[in-house]
This record gives C-alpha cells, sequence and structure tokens, in this order.
C-alpha cells in the first residue's frame, strides 16, 4: 500500500480547512442534496463529502456510507488531494497503490474511486467530492466533466460558510464564527466538567502602524499576529478576530494553572516574530485573562466582557511602565 503524500503547503492547507469551521459539525441538507444527486447521476453506490484532516478523512456528508471518518494514511482522498484534477482509481485491485488497503480488502471494498479535489482560494485543497464502486469502472470525459461540476457546487457551499463566518483579511474566525464555535465548545465544556478561559488580545501601538507605514503595512500586521496566534495555540482552541486590532482565544478543557504557560508559548513567538522582522514595528499586544468553570453561570457575552475590562487593565500597565 502506497502511503498518500502530504502536500507542500499542508500548514496552510489545514489551517484554511480549520478555518472553514466545518469539521466535526452536524450533516447538512446544502450537502446532502449534492452527495444524493451525485451518487444518483453516477449510480454508485457510494457517494462522500471528504475533508482531509492531519490525521484522519472526516466525512460532511456521506450517502452508502455508515462511518463518520477513517484514518488518512489509507484513505484514496489522501492522494487525491494532490492533483489538481479529479483522481481517478478504475480498479484498486490491480493499482499497486491500493491492492492491499484495508478499504479495498474490507468494508466498504472499493474498487472504483474518483475524487474531486476541493479547492479554497485557488490554492488550498481540504478535502474530496468522491465517488465510490465496488465493482472496477471506467470514467469518461463527460464524466470527468459532470463530477467537475458538482465538485464546483460544494466549493461554493463551503465558500458560502467561510463568508459568514470567516474574518476575509486574516482568514481566521469573524466574531460571528467564533460565537457559533464558543457557544460549542463552552457546551461541550459543561458537559465533561471541564474548565475554560478566553483570552483578549489588543495589538499596541497599532495606529502608529498605519499611520507611519500605511494601511497595507498594517492589513499584513493583523494576518501574522492571526497566524501567530494559530501557532501558539491548539487546533482545537477558538481563534477569532473580533474586529479591528482585537482578537480572542477560548481555551477549552485547560486548567487554570497552564493558562499563564500557554501565554508564555504565546509570547515566545511573538518575540521570535520581532526578531525575524528587525526593520518594522514591534508587534506588541495587551492581554486580558477571563477564567470559566462549568458550573459558572457566566455566559459568553460576559466572558468577553470580563475578559475586555482585563485585557484595558493590562493596556493601562503597559502605559504606566512606557518611559
Amino acid at each position: 500500500m502506497q502511503l498518500p503524500t502530504i502536500p507542500e503547503n499542508e500548514l496552510q492547507r489545514l489551517a484554511t480547512l480549520r478555518a472553514l469551521n466545518v469539521l466535526d459539525t452536524d450533516a447538512e441538507e446544502r450537502f446532502d442534496r449534492i452527495t444524493r444527486l451525485t451518487r444518483r447521476i453516477f449510480s454508485l453506490p457510494i457517494c462522500v463529502v471528504t475533508l482531509v484532516d492531519a490525521e484522519r478523512q472526516w466525512f460532511k456528508s456521506r450517502q452508502g456510507l455508515e462511518v463518520t471518518e477513517t484514518p488518512r494514511e489509507i484513505s484514496f482522498c489522501g492522494h487525491a488531494i494532490n492533483q489538481d484534477d479529479i483522481f481517478i482509481v478504475n480498479d484498486a485491485l490491480k493499482d499497486p497503490r491500493f491492492s492491499d488497503n484495508p478499504l479495498v480488502t474490507e468494508q466498504p471494498h472499493i474498487r472504483f474511486y474518483a475524487g474531486y479535489p476541493l479547492t479554497i482560494h485557488r490554492q488550498y485543497r481540504v478535502g474530496t467530492l468522491c465517488l465510490i464502486g465496488t465493482e472496477p469502472r471506467e470514467f469518461t470525459a463527460e464524466d470527468i466533466e459532470t463530477l467537475t461540476d458538482l465538485g464546483e457546487m460544494v466549493e461554493a457551499e463551503l465558500l458560502s460558510i467561510a463568508q459568514n463566518t470567516l474574518d476575509p483579511l486574516t482568514t481566521i474566525s469573524n466574531r460571528r464564527g467564533f460565537e457559533l464555535l464558543a457557544h460549542q465548545a463552552l457546551a461541550s465544556c459543561r458537559r465533561t466538567e471541564s474548565e475554560a478561559a478566553l483570552l483578549f488580545f489588543d495589538l499596541d501601538f497599532f495606529k502608529e502602524v498605519n499611520d507611519n507605514f500605511g494601511h497595507l503595512k498594517g492589513d499584513q500586521v493583523l494576518y501574522d499576529f492571526a497566524h501567530i496566534l494559530m501557532t501558539a495555540f491548539r487546533e482545537s482552541d477558538v481563534i477569532a478576530r473580533l474586529g479591528g486590532d482585537e482578537f480572542v482565544v477560548l481555551l477549552s478543557f485547560v486548567h487554570r494553572d497552564t493558562v499563564d504557560l500557554v501565554i508564555e508559548r504565546f509570547k515566545q513567538l511573538l518575540e521570535q516574530y520581532n526578531q525575524q522582522h528587525p526593520k518594522q514595528h514591534s508587534l506588541a499586544t495587551s492581554i486580558g485573562i477571563a477564567h470559566w468553570t462549568p458550573d459558572s453561570d457566566v455566559s459568553l457575552e460576559d466572558l468577553l466582557d470580563f475578559a475586555d475590562k482585563a485585557m484595558y487593565q493590562d493596556k493601562a500597565a503597559h502605559h504606566s511602565d512606557a518611559p
């Protein structure tokens, strides 16, 4: 069995995928409608909208398949996201890359596969619209054109989600996306009796960056800061730009005494960034922290307010310490 190759832009690809805020969400009729139609057009038993995460492929919509995810290392879609065009396997048993793959030798006994790579921002292939058959099959030029049309419909739906919940400049969640994900995260923490913490960031002296270097440079600073946050914190943390130069991170399933360690890691990465960009205005930020416990009646709105006030206290301390 041949393992799928990791794309060269894997880190950016994963960041784009996770910023869509689609992984592990409920089934939606807009995607199910497309997979039902695709399966019917091609008269095949299985059709899936797959999103390829770091170590798994997760199914946003599935027809004819019971499982919700499988390991990435045995996935056909892991190979498909390395292609610009539709990835086709006419007979998996005769293909040395897949003949001993457990998805071929065991359920669902894949013999035929065709996967359209779902591409976001014209460069990041986050998953596929794929067809699976249990018998060998040829795939014609007309078939390719039809699957391409259907795949572009899935891409349009993914982008419509992104436009509603993503900040277009930084590609992380916007306020609406944050609220949707944060409510889910806090509900999970309450069910499992786990703690959480909200970190509120405000860039110091950001106005000076815009005034001295222009708004284009200011936009670059905001983008860079967002991606420092994405590097510093966990995949499971909810990271968002609320607006302007204000950012938040919701840490779920975290002990109170580890929050300072997490912030220290962020500060180290911020310092590394400043050292790597000595000719530009140093990035600095004020940080507010609000803790949450599962027995608390504090709402997300209250938590944001508490963290915001703590951030302003931190900013005032910074300014009072300035020479």
